[in-house]
């Protein structure tokens, strides 16, 4: 018997066109010899809307957003009528990738792909993540963060402020958004100003973070309560930094893969990969990635909890290389989602 899967894209966030692609690439690669497809939009504005059974790739983006009398209320119904033997949440950024959508899902006892509810939500919060980080003993780059209250309450002291505890170049970035969506190099209080703009533009939250000279490495981690890593990837940025036209429409950033890392090297980055996934609770997937220093120290810059998944994106491109090809790492990603809620139906609920 097939598999009766929900394919849940789009979204009410700066990435749902990143999320679009993603949805794209899954149709042509998914097995539906194994698997009922039911594509769930969400359009820019946050409605819901459920497509016909699914009988091949989409043949473009426009196709995916869906439109019809399957409104939030009917896809609701559907999803509390366990229409869906497990839903697959291709979702970046807020209203997605936070906890949100994934709250929604286990309110309704509804099996479902990637990280809970928890994970996401720090995950996707890059000041909580940092601090959950900072407990589990990871090394960081220096960092500190404002709200958009306090900003415009000074903006001239809060420049002064972060130019004394960061100095130059440091990055600014939206607390909650992914896809490098938003962020700014800064190299002087001018161009600092500018970015803090514009990043709030994006969050109520900006962090500012340390530029640091050193390799951008990444590695792809798979499983529960047991995740594995892939191999180990390097970014090597064309640019002066990988920012959002450099991964979706420059295509001007080369990918290493493997990186060129001793065994001692690899061996320290994964345990590092696995303590950041474990002191998160993550589960699935996420990429993590780290920047290795010119003395030889790794720091964790991030985790993603819904990295870029499109065949040509880094996290399959590393799983591919440990010899994971594209529809088996979708097949794998969904078994480890329905494995996490047979074992949350085992947890006991009354006294």
């Amino acid at each position: 018997m097939k598999t009766k899967l929900g394919l849940l894209y789009g979204g009410k966030s700066a990435e749902h066109n990143v999320s679009l692609q993603t949805a794209k690439a899954v149709t042509a690669a998914i097995n539906l010899n194994k698997f009922d497809v039911y594509p769930i939009y969400i359009s820019i504005d946050g409605t819901w809307t459920e497509g016909e059974k699914l009988q091949g790739p989409a043949e473009t983006v426009e196709e995916l957003k869906l439109t019809g009398n399957g409104g939030t209320e009917h896809v609701l119904s559907m999803l509390a009528q366990n229409k869906y033997d497990v839903v697959f949440p291709l979702l970046h950024g807020p209203n997605g990738e936070d906890g949100t959508v994934q709250g929604l899902l286990e309110v309704l006892n509804v099996p479902y792909v990637g990280n809970g509810v928890l994970a996401s939500s720090a995950g996707m919060d890059k000041i909580m993540m940092k601090n959950v980080f900072a407990q589990a003993g990871l090394k960081q780059v220096d960092y500190t963060h404002i709200t958009k209250v306090k900003w415009e309450q000074d903006k001239e002291e809060a420049c002064r402020r972060i130019e004394e505890k960061l100095g130059w170049p440091c990055f600014v970035k939206p607390a909650n958004l992914g896809s490098s969506v938003g962020i700014s190099k800064c190299q002087s209080q001018d161009e600092l100003m500018a970015a803090m703009e514009e990043a709030f533009q994006f969050d109520r939250k900006v962090i500012i973070e340390e530029g640091v000279t050193a390799r951008e490495i990444e590695v792809g981690i798979l499983g529960n309560d047991e995740p594995e890593c892939s191999v180990i990837g390097e970014i090597v940025p064309k640019k002066d930094f990988y920012d959002y036209k450099a991964k979706y429409e420059d295509g001007d950033t080369g990918l290493i893969i493997p990186a060129d890392l001793i065994e001692a090297q690899q061996k320290e980055m994964k345990e590092l990969a696995i303590r950041a996934y474990q002191s998160l609770d993550c589960s699935g997937l996420v990429r993590a990635d780290f920047f290795l220093t010119k003395t030889g120290d790794f720091l964790i810059n991030e985790v993603n909890t819904m990295p870029g998944f499109t065949p040509f994106s880094m996290f399959p491109l590393l799983w591919k290389e440990a010899g994971v090809d594209y529809p088996q790492l979708i097949e794998k990603m969904i078994d480890l989602g329905i494995e996490r809620h047979k074992e949350k139906q085992s947890i006991k609920y009354t006294v």
